[in-house]
């Protein structure tokens, strides 16, 4: 599966991080808790290497939670601040500022040893399309401040946004890279709902989902759609047996590919099915992984 998806926003929002990185102290990067590998932006390593990370592992509520306590424990070995939220909670602010300040302890020690006053930490948000940014923001400012969807490229441009009395926060659109090396990388990010469903072949990502629940999650599969398969069964038979228990049907009671392919994708996208990790810590993003 070839996915080459770079709007020229994202083009311009990467310069426009280049250039804001010298205003703030810390980089508070938001990944989706299921894929914390494949939602990890690599060009952000090179352009923000100089600066503090914050971790947020957000939409932890749909993720396998002793994957994320393996993630957490890997970030922190990478002498990053990780920390798993719901972004729809209104308490998120409590549990990110603290690791602001972690993160800026030795800037601000510095400041204070030459004069400086204090002011308020002034972190850049960063992360790729539809991983809840501008849902977290909204909650940390305690209003509606950044647009929210749930598709991405909602977010184009950057924004200055008071955090309590303690942060500011730069928000910034979502960024994709130009190209994905791995094409498993792109079917979790599609699975996920980061890359918009127009500009990928979703039969493919379907394809990748059942497998990842016929090979880690068979039990799920089997009880959700009331199937009779099991780990050797074909795709083809995955498909049959799903379209003819939800009555996904053409005329001639011929089975509806396409509406199978999307129920399937609604469904492991939503965590209607179970709450999964597809990307497991430390792992390079392949299948399994």
């Amino acid at each position: 599966m070839s996915i080459n998806w770079f709007p020229g926003h994202m083009a311009k929002a990467r310069r426009e991080v280049e250039e804001n990185l010298k205003k703030v102290d810390v980089v508070i990067e938001i990944l989706d808790a299921r894929i914390p590998y494949s939602s990890h932006n690599p060009m952000m390593d090179d352009i923000t290497q100089h600066k503090p990370r914050v971790v947020i592992l957000n939409k932890m509520d749909m993720a396998d939670q002793s994957e994320t306590d393996k993630w957490i424990s890997h970030l922190k070995a990478e002498g990053k601040y990780p920390v798993a939220i719901m972004g729809r909670s209104h308490q998120i602010i409590g549990k990110i500022e603290p690791l602001a300040k972690m993160a800026t302890e030795e800037i601000f020690k510095r400041m204070e040893s030459k004069g400086i006053n204090k002011r308020a930490i002034r972190a850049m948000i960063i992360g790729i399309p539809n991983v809840g940014k501008s849902t977290v923001i909204n909650n940390i400012a305690k209003k509606k401040i950044a647009k929210t969807g749930n598709t991405p490229g909602v977010t184009k441009a950057q924004q200055w946004i008071k955090a309590g009395k303690n942060m500011e926060l730069l928000d910034t659109p979502g960024i994709l890279w130009p190209k994905f090396e791995d094409e498993t990388v792109g079917k979790k990010l599609s699975l996920t709902g980061a890359i918009k469903d127009s500009v990928v072949p979703l039969d493919e990502v379907a394809i990748y989902g059942l497998r990842f629940l016929q090979d880690n999650h068979l039990e799920d599969l089997r009880r959700f759609y009331n199937i009779d398969v099991d780990a050797e069964s074909e795709i083809i038979e995955l498909y049959e047996a799903i379209g003819k228990s939800r009555g996904l049907k053409m005329s001639g009671n011929e089975i509806n590919y396409e509406a199978v392919t999307g129920r399937v994708i609604y469904d492991i996208r939503n965590a209607k099915i179970g709450r999964y990790t597809f990307d497991k810590a430390g792992g390079s993003g392949g299948d399994g992984q």
